[in-house]
């Protein structure tokens, strides 16, 4: 019997720092709406879909910084968009800035929730990039000083049946990233980014940016004999320029979806699942030619 998974990938234009919670939710809430009326069974949202992407200031008042954060998830504000997964039958992946109940961690994180509305399982992103403070000369991206890296290595869990992997953005350049989920079983990655258009300290790569946004999810893909599903963060968000390019990926490599605004959109695709074990037997039969006892130096710190 062929196995297959519609997915939608929902892509987000700005959230600027003035937008209101509730306001977000909104916005979140009706791009569900138009995934499952596409027939979509899983919706995947960007990273920070709740807020402004925040690690681009430095930010010393505590209050202010623990605005953006989420000590629950679901929380009084967020609970409509879990209600509206229960009500279209539609699960989701929503990536926002953890507050961790047992330690008070802090964590860019991505949860995947099931069409009864209740949390399936939980991704923290590891490859956490950025500094603590600015660094003259590029962009401000000051991630290390919000984030923790992740803790709960490359999770795989079950979804009507498919097994789901979870990414956030850096997380998407690191081959390791995809082989790791592979590895864990993964037929499916979900992946949510904020990535500007420009760079301070490469403005001779600018043309390459979506390029090199859509190449490592490729490789990924095709390595890995995976589908990736990949939801952006659109548009010019409290100054920055931030590329789009939502798309979802085949196993063969092609973009067989691909967000074409910088604002609220849905893609849909169905995936064909059974894609994965013809590519598979093609290319990456692991089993057999796979040779982890000659990759050790992968696993050594440089």
């Amino acid at each position: 019997m062929a196995r297959d998974l519609t997915i939608a990938v929902c892509q987000t234009g700005p959230i600027q720092k003035s937008a209101q919670r509730a306001e977000t939710v909104d916005r979140l809430v009706a791009l569900l709406e138009r995934a499952a009326a596409a027939g979509a069974e899983i919706a995947v949202f960007p990273e920070l879909a709740l807020t402004t992407f925040f690690p681009r200031w430095r930010i010393d008042d505590q209050a202010e910084i623990e605005a953006f954060f989420e000590p629950a998830m679901p929380g009084p504000q967020t609970q409509r968009l879990y209600d509206a997964a229960a009500r279209l039958k539609i699960g989701f992946a929503l990536g926002y800035a953890e507050l961790a109940r047992v330690d008070g961690g802090r964590f860019n994180t991505m949860d995947l929730v099931g069409q009864d509305g209740t949390l399936v399982g939980r991704y923290r992103k590891i490859h956490v990039p950025g500094s603590s403070e600015p660094e003259p000369g590029t962009t401000v991206h000051l991630e290390r000083r919000y984030f923790e890296p992740g803790n709960l290595g490359f999770p795989v869990f079950v979804y009507r049946g498919v097994r789901v992997g979870m990414a956030i953005c850096n997380d998407r350049r690191w081959p390791e990233t995809y082989r790791m989920l592979c590895l864990n079983g993964a037929e499916i990655v979900l992946i949510g980014y904020n990535t500007p258009l420009q760079l301070d300290e490469a403005p001779a790569l600018a043309h390459l940016r979506m390029f090199h946004n859509h190449l490592p999810m490729q490789a990924g893909a095709y390595q890995n004999t995976v589908w990736v599903a990949a939801a952006a963060k659109a548009g010019v968000e409290d100054g920055q320029a931030l590329i789009g390019g939502s798309c979802i990926i085949a196993p063969t490599g092609e973009i067989a979806a691909q967000a074409m605004s910088l604002d609220d959109e849905v893609i849909v695709h169905r995936a064909d699942l059974d894609l994965i074990a013809v590519c598979r037997k093609v290319n990456f039969d692991f089993a057999k030619y796979r040779r982890p006892d000659q990759y050790r130096l992968i696993t050594d710190q440089v």
